[in-house]
């Protein structure tokens, strides 16, 4: 069965006196899931100059290789080092297109013993069957829209297809992810993700 890369994104709140440390500290996180195989990279950035605030992303190619790091000695022990300047921390696993449908991450969890104690998962993903049925209530009404006008342009007939298709692609790619599927998966929130009672 074929597995995807995961990305995990970890909100971290760090003692903001102490930025010299969370910087060597953060570095050498990174310095060690580089040995690990199936590492495909990591960032990470301060919310501000003087924020208590940093985010961290970090990929690995499959879940096997993500929890042979998650699990590893090494990475406990880097934790460990963090203890005396995380104050707390909450993460998230994301593959795919699965990020469109998370809830948006708010306030953060108390590291109790220390830094190495994580957010508990967050809830799964909607089944794929749910997140296709989404992108096509959002992308069939948009794209019809679309090409309707777009085929009114005179001359447009004439336009090579691959050339429409570039076209077409560029202006609805970010007008479903940054306007239209945030509404639709909004609107939709509780069929695709019921609680549970």
């Amino acid at each position: 069965m074929p597995t995807e890369p995961i990305t995990v994104s970890i909100r971290r709140e760090v003692d903001p006196a102490r930025i010299s440390e969370a910087t060597a500290w953060v570095q050498t996180g990174v310095n060690l899931a580089n040995k690990y195989p199936g590492f495909l990279g990591s960032g990470w950035v301060r919310a501000g100059e003087s924020s208590r605030v940093w985010h961290m992303l970090y990929r690995f190619a499959d879940e096997a290789s993500l929890e042979a790091w998650e699990h590893s000695a090494e990475r406990s022990w880097w934790l460990s080092t963090g203890q005396a300047f995380v104050e707390s921390e909450r993460s998230r696993r994301r593959s795919g297109i699965e990020g469109w449908f998370d809830e948006p991450p708010t306030g953060s969890v108390p590291v109790a013993g220390g830094a190495g104690t994580e957010a508990s998962d967050p809830p799964p993903a909607p089944p794929r069957w749910k997140q296709a049925v989404t992108i096509w209530l959002g992308f069939f009404p948009v794209n019809l829209v679309f090409s309707y006008l777009i085929g009114l342009a005179p001359g447009w007939g004439e336009v090579p297809l691959w050339l429409r298709v570039l076209v077409t692609t560029l202006v609805l790619t970010p007008i479903m992810t940054y306007w239209v599927l945030p509404v639709i998966t909004r609107s939709l929130r509780r069929w695709l993700a019921p609680r549970a009672r």
